[in-house]
């Protein structure tokens, strides 16, 4: 008799996490989403990573705030004063996703509860965000 070939098992859609972060602190973005983009299971959305040329810009952050499944927002001296960081803070807010600030050379007492009422990293903590976005990435994946 004949084995039926295997059926594919359905693909993982991944845990997504939207990077927030002022331009002129790329660097530092592109670095956290290194290390996240490393977890099984991970996956980052950076605006000027992958939103390509031509592409209308405020429907392309659309898609990724409603396919995200959390935000981790970069709040340093300068990302706290632009209006679109503030934007997609407010948009992951109404649409009721997770949002993780990590705080760098800023204090926490400067921003809203919006911002603060969650738990927070320093940046000099971040692989206890790691590790906590391990933990949540597997309990979607079990």
């Amino acid at each position: 008799m004949a084995k039926r070939p295997a059926k594919p098992k359905p693909a993982v859609t991944p845990y997504r996490v939207f990077v927030s972060h002022a331009t002129a602190d790329k660097w530092i973005a592109t670095v956290m989403c290194e290390k996240i983009d490393a977890i099984p299971g991970a996956a980052t959305f950076r605006d000027d990573r992958d939103i390509a040329g031509g592409e209308v810009i405020q429907a392309a952050l659309l898609e990724s705030f409603r396919g995200a499944n959390e935000m981790l927002v970069l709040l340093t001296p300068i990302s706290v004063s632009r209006p679109r960081v503030l934007h997609e803070i407010g948009a992951m807010f109404a649409l009721e996703k997770r949002i993780v600030p990590i705080f760098h050379q800023v204090e926490v007492t400067h921003f809203p509860p919006l911002v603060t009422a969650a738990k927070g990293y320093p940046l000099n903590s971040f692989d206890n965000y790691l590790a906590d976005l391990t933990k949540r990435v597997k309990e979607r994946q079990a």
